[in-house]
């Protein structure tokens, strides 16, 4: 039995108190690129209670992502959008999902992001990555911005990390590994970048930032 919207926010505030669920219930997080990063970022902010998640990708599920991505097999052919807005209601039947099932590029990222608190870099490639971070720093500068770099490989989990670039970018990950040298992504180390990121969200929203 799915409980009603008032008992789910009592569930929420007990574990979080009330004041601090407040801040998440009123936040709008953008996660750009739904694959091992950001569908477990999505998970984590969804079951935190963050009231509103815009997801972007332009990419379809595939059988080689079921090793690291919260998808699963009989969603297979499904834009990444709709099925991980599919697994989202399933564990927070209340959040308030956007969808936008596009590439995004530098012509219509700040049209996607603009009604965004907070944005997470989830990108797999690193020009893709790199357009996003240039962007948001540079046309964005009172948006949060929390990125990735290195989680390949099976290194140890405690080189990820989350680091301070300026007062709005945070970095997450251990800023070396790449999977063309590590050659594998698996998923228990994906998912420890990916929980440094939410994890630094719900930190940014209740204002205990990083000091470095």
């Amino acid at each position: 039995m799915i409980p009603t919207k008032e008992e789910w926010n009592k569930a929420l505030c007990q574990r979080h108190g009330e004041d601090v669920q407040k801040k998440f219930s009123a936040a709008t997080v953008a996660v750009c690129g739904l694959g091992g990063l950001g569908s477990h970022i999505a998970i984590s902010l969804a079951r935190a209670g963050i009231g509103k998640l815009i997801l972007i990708d332009f990419d379809r599920v595939d059988i080689t992502n079921l090793h690291r991505q919260q998808y699963k097999v009989n969603q297979i052919g499904m834009d990444k959008t709709d099925a991980l807005s599919e697994n989202l209601r399933e564990i927070a039947p209340y959040i308030d999902i956007e969808r936008h099932t596009v590439r995004m590029t530098e012509d219509n990222a700040v049209e996607l992001l603009k009604d965004a608190d907070i944005i997470c870099e989830a990108f797999d490639d690193a020009e893709s990555k790199a357009m996003l971070t240039n962007l948001v720093l540079e046309t964005m500068p009172k948006t949060f911005l929390v990125a990735a770099s290195g989680m390949a490989g099976f290194g140890s989990a405690n080189s990820i990390r989350t680091r301070k670039i300026t007062s709005k970018f945070y970095l997450c990950g251990d800023e070396q590994s790449d999977v063309k040298t590590e050659g594998s992504l698996v998923s228990s180390r994906v998912m420890l970048c990916a929980a440094h990121q939410a994890h630094t969200v719900l930190r940014i929203l209740t204002e205990q930032f990083e000091t470095e």
